[in-house]
């Protein structure tokens, strides 16, 4: 366990110094944001962008706050899931690059303690990023339009959270088989593309998708309490999630050498 403390700590430090601590929060905050600013604001927006007819009256219904939260979630299950494969493309390829990676392996480092601690460290920052995004967008959102229950906003953002981990385990398991940065974010961009393609096309035969998750996150928002088909995404994106960490140990031991 010293050993993975060790690593978690150096990644932590590295996040910092590239500052992924900072860019990642302010750029997802500004996402989270203009989504009730701009949904409160349209009739002004388009009034100010002129060309429409003499007399034209804009009347734009108002949403309620449950509404502009879920355009919020789809706006961080489209930039926001590209954000997050780009933040973490080169967490592995990098250290392969500058030769750093052979300077850890050649101590009693395995492959669960290097894989585990860049895992953790990711998501950290993902969920630390995402969760100071998603309150000031509830804040924002309680502000313009009406309350939105404290406890909806969290079950839903912890739902939406089980995504990330699904990405995060999914870039993971790219970085041990590719050795480009840009392949990573290539093949982990295409693979949750083509799984939230699927999930869209053929929804009776992919129930279980994880890329259902934003969806159930809304359902929450709307409806409330879920049935027994939401626990099935819930349990699927976490068992996925799992076998991706696995394959990414496994294939990260089968490619590197080790100097133990």
């Amino acid at each position: 366990m010293k050993n993975f403390f060790i690593l978690f700590k150096k990644e932590m430090k590295e996040s910092v110094r590239n500052g992924k601590w900072i860019w990642l929060p302010i750029v997802l905050m500004i996402i989270g944001v203009s989504q009730p600013l701009t949904s409160y604001y349209m009739p002004q927006i388009l009034e100010a962008a002129g060309n429409l007819p003499e007399g034209a009256v804009i009347d734009i219904p108002t949403p309620t706050g449950e509404e502009v939260l879920i355009g919020t979630l789809s706006q961080y299950g489209t930039i926001g899931s590209l954000l997050f494969v780009l933040s973490m493309m080169g967490v592995i390829s990098q250290e392969r690059q500058n030769g750093s990676l052979t300077l850890v392996m050649v101590r009693p480092v395995s492959a669960m303690q290097y894989i585990g601690s860049k895992f953790l460290a990711q998501l950290s920052i993902l969920f630390s990023a995402l969760a100071a995004s998603y309150l000031l967008t509830w804040y924002y959102t309680n502000l313009l339009f009406n309350y939105v229950p404290w406890q909806l906003m969290l079950t839903s953002f912890l739902v939406y959270s089980l995504w990330i981990v699904f990405i995060a385990a999914v870039t993971i398991f790219a970085g041990t088989l590719l050795r480009s940065s840009g392949g990573i974010a290539g093949a982990s961009i295409l693979f949750l593309s083509l799984i939230s393609l699927l999930t869209t096309l053929l929804p009776k035969y992919m129930k279980w998708s994880p890329a259902s998750l934003r969806t159930q996150a809304s359902t929450l928002l709307m409806e409330g309490p879920w049935d027994s088909a939401s626990w099935l995404v819930v349990y699927s994106t976490i068992g996925l999630s799992l076998l991706l960490f696995s394959l990414a140990v496994f294939g990260f031991k089968r490619f590197e050498s080790f100097g133990s």
